[in-house]
């Protein structure tokens, strides 16, 4: 009798242990799996409208036309017209975020800048006109916004400053036909600083923008005179 029973006990035990092997969830016990992705960075979901697909560092080469001018409480430098000139150079920009379309775009540039001016006096006290020609060497630095459309066109606008040394210059006196240095004693500064704001437009390779230059630094030599530099420009160029 005791036999039986013991031999039914052992049933029931081996028959609940098995029911709660069963009862327990698929994987119980398992050391869980780790998964890692080797593979490309995220990318923004508007990148797949680029057509040569999305980059996280770029370079570019420059092409453009200034239409500079200089406002001075100086009457020798107060430019009233605008001086057309060339803007050429090149940039790198980096991505700053893996998902975040922000760009940190810098630069070298060779820009011409200056003014005219046909209230001016010459050396000889008589009135003339002038022109300026101020020749910088442009560090610009700017944070760009690029933004993809389905047709992959991508606008792109930014806002930064430049920095800018003088390298070559000359102010043309038309009254006495004289022209000197524009780094002359009495005239202007070699450095120039400001504010950069504006736009461009890229598709492919291929990229134009729009932009606007609002000197802050005094590229006058007297303390007394407020004289400022202002470069609107139109360029074209390619990005790889």
């Amino acid at each position: 009798m005791k036999t039986t029973y013991s031999r039914i006990c052992v049933c029931l035990l081996m028959a609940a242990l098995a029911l709660t092997v069963a009862a327990q969830p698929r994987g119980y016990g398992r050391r869980p799996t780790v998964i890692v992705h080797t593979g490309p960075r995220p990318m923004p979901p508007e990148s797949r409208y680029h057509p040569y697909g999305w980059r996280t560092t770029y370079y570019g080469l420059r092409l453009g036309l200034n239409a500079a001018s200089v406002r001075s409480d100086s009457p020798l430098l107060n430019g009233k017209g605008m001086k057309t000139g060339l803007n050429v150079g090149f940039v790198i920009g980096h991505q700053l975020g893996y998902t975040t379309p922000i760009f940190l775009e810098g630069g070298l540039y060779y820009s011409q800048k200056g003014g005219k001016s046909d209230n001016a006096t010459s050396l000889s006290g008589r009135p003339a006109k002038f022109s300026y020609n101020l020749g910088y060497l442009e560090l610009p630095i700017v944070l760009k916004y690029r933004h993809f459309t389905r047709s992959g066109l991508s606008v792109e606008p930014f806002a930064g400053g430049f920095l800018a040394v003088g390298v070559s210059g000359e102010i043309k006196d038309y009254a006495d036909r004289h022209a000197f240095s524009s780094y002359d004693n009495g005239y202007f500064n070699r450095f120039d600083g400001g504010v950069r704001l504006g736009c461009g437009v890229g598709y492919g390779m291929g990229y134009a923008e729009l932009s606007y230059d609002i000197g802050l630094a005094n590229v006058g030599q007297d303390n007394f005179d407020n004289t400022r530099t202002g470069c609107l420009t139109v360029s074209v160029g390619v990005n790889f």
